[in-house]
């Protein structure tokens, strides 16, 4: 599991002081971009020959975050595919759930055509793929 700390900033609420929901879709893509990073394949490079676009997100958001929480961002794998992944986020203060994601992201080639992983990226997703219980 990928854990990735977000503290709720000024920026992410609104006049309530509650997190505005989009916003923690923001949240959700810097996730994913410092998980990719910090298993060698950060976006910068992965984006000279591809891509590795979202094309699927559902989304709950049970209890409210405000300005000042610190959320803990865990991000795990539930499929790892072809030429895709399956990922769950949950962004949790303390032990309160505040928001979840289940998400597929799909890796591309400069056209925009689905491409198989590489033997190295596969390697390095592979630790963070939730094992069957």
């Amino acid at each position: 599991m990928f854990i990735h700390p977000q503290k709720v900033l000024f920026k992410h609420c609104d006049p309530a002081g509650i997190v505005f929901y989009p916003r923690y879709f923001e949240m959700m893509n810097d996730c994913v971009e410092a998980f990719f990073a910090e298993i060698g394949h950060p976006f910068e490079q992965i984006h000279r020959a591809g891509a590795v676009p979202t094309v699927n997100i559902d989304a709950r958001f049970p209890k409210p975050s405000r300005h000042g929480d610190d959320l803990t961002l865990l991000l795990q794998i539930t499929r790892l595919g072809t030429t895709s992944l399956a990922l769950n986020i949950d962004a949790r203060c303390a032990d309160e759930l505040r928001m979840g994601f289940t998400a597929t992201l799909v890796h591309v080639d400069s056209r925009g055509k689905p491409s198989p992983w590489s033997a190295q990226m596969r390697s390095a997703l592979s630790p963070y793929l939730k094992d069957e219980d």
